[in-house]
């Protein structure tokens, strides 16, 4: 088993012509370009997707390679994900070759590679180089191409970086350099997960609600702290991807992302000193600030550096836990412990900040001067709600979410009664029981 650990980018066509004078900057060893092509396989029911594998057959001149990748993580686009390979002298399949610890017990290895069919494929030609950079080895690949599925067919213009030998800060400043020009796009989706959606037959993805963060038993604050900022990512991620796709209100729900994860800094700024992420906060601060604009180009500002460089700095902070130099033992306690305890003092502190803003009736200008607030307690709601039946604490934030429907679409007549409905709830987390 090997343990993959690399970034993906989309690559804009100016970004990838100026690549060979990057990279000429660095002690590398550059690979001839090779022609690669991989064969997915699935079942009619999806059993691998439903497990969170992928299985492929990758040829290259003569060789061929059987490879299946596990449930992993990926944060951003840092992709983490097992991976068994097993050479094979021709392009068919044979399970009984991985390990069997990998499957779930009591599958019928057989019987599955029976249903197993071509799904998609994607084809490209991949160019190499192994990069020194600082302590670590680092393996840039530059994929150009295409993925298809039936009649359908989509493009690939990608940069990988994958770690050989090294360590993951090394990673993430190397891809900081070579995207100081723009032209990189950290990408949410992988080359399977795009063929999967052309088999599918490329049907248009549906945005989503930001959802409740639901820790497991016993986390304690900076386990949460982590889990929070994956949340936000993922929901990020996603949204960047319609949005960039064409889907133009998209843009408003990467502005509430970003603004899920200032909120996380906010919820832990009382144990992290602000020091700790000052250059984080002030990125976050002026991407939101242009996502707030109306009619932004998506491509352009996607492919920004400013844009990369912001996600990179936050995935950096996360994967390498940056707020750690600058907390003390008394801190370092606090982020040890419960955080459903935690959870608890910050929802009565959420919720008292926005009973204070709307005891008492208001201008319709005073509800607009309200409403930046409530939008950004009801993210800490759902940061926060996530030790309680998700059936209780959605009502709750909903009402919460009526009241900022109504400000924003001018519902003038509902405005008040949707302001009091909500002030008179009752707080969940004081009577209700934990999920």
């Amino acid at each position: 088993m090997t343990l993959e650990i690399e970034l993906k980018f989309i690559a804009s066509p100016a970004a990838i012509a100026e690549l060979p004078e990057q990279l000429a900057a660095f002690s590398s060893q550059h690979s001839a370009p090779q022609k690669l092509t991989n064969i997915y396989y699935e079942t009619a029911d999806n059993r691998l997707r439903k497990l969170d594998m992928g299985l492929r057959i990758r040829g290259f001149d003569d060789s061929y390679e059987m490879t299946i990748k596990t449930a992993g993580k990926v944060v951003a686009g840092l992709h983490q994900r097992p991976e068994y390979n097993v050479s094979i002298n021709k392009p068919e399949l044979d399970l009984s070759l991985f390990p069997a610890d990998i499957w779930p017990e009591g599958l019928d290895i057989s019987a599955l590679q029976a249903e197993l069919s071509p799904l998609f494929r994607t084809d490209f030609v991949r160019e190499k180089w192994v990069i020194t950079y600082q302590q670590s080895e680092i393996e840039l690949g530059l994929d150009q191409g295409s993925v298809t599925a039936g009649e359908l067919n989509e493009p690939l213009a990608e940069i990988e970086l994958e770690i050989k030998e090294g360590n993951t800060v090394d990673l993430l400043e190397l891809a900081s350099l070579l995207g100081k020009n723009g032209g990189l796009r950290l990408g949410g989706l992988s080359k399977a997960a795009r063929g999967y959606h052309l088999a599918q037959g490329n049907v248009l993805r549906e945005a989503r609600s930001l959802p409740v963060y639901q820790p497991a038993a016993k986390t304690t604050v900076e386990q949460a702290l982590s889990g929070m900022l994956e949340l936000a990512l993922s929901h990020w991620q996603y949204h960047e991807e319609l949005w960039v796709r064409g889907e133009k209100t998209a843009r408003i729900t990467v502005l509430q992302a970003v603004e899920a994860v200032r909120q996380t800094l906010v919820i832990v700024g009382g144990l992290i000193p602000r020091k700790a992420s000052t250059e984080l906060r002030a990125l976050l601060t002026e991407l939101a600030e242009k996502l707030e604009k109306k009619g932004l180009d998506a491509q352009e500002v996607c492919l920004s550096a400013d844009y990369l460089k912001c996600k990179l700095v936050l995935t950096s902070w996360l994967a390498n836990q940056g707020w750690k130099p600058f907390v003390d033992d008394k801190s370092q306690k606090k982020l040890d412990g419960s955080f459903k305890r935690f959870a608890d003092i910050m929802l009565g502190r959420t919720a008292a900040d926005l009973k204070e803003a709307f005891a008492q009736s208001l201008t319709e200008e005073g509800f607009r001067d309200q409403l930046a607030r409530l939008k950004r307690q009801i993210i800490s709601f759902h940061l926060l709600s996530g030790a309680y039946p998700l059936a209780e604490s959605m009502a709750y934030i909903n009402v919460w979410t009526e009241l900022q429907q109504a400000i924003v679409q001018q519902q003038h007549a509902w405005e008040d009664s949707a302001r009091q409905h909500a002030v008179i709830q009752p707080a969940f987390w004081l009577n209700g029981q934990p999920r």
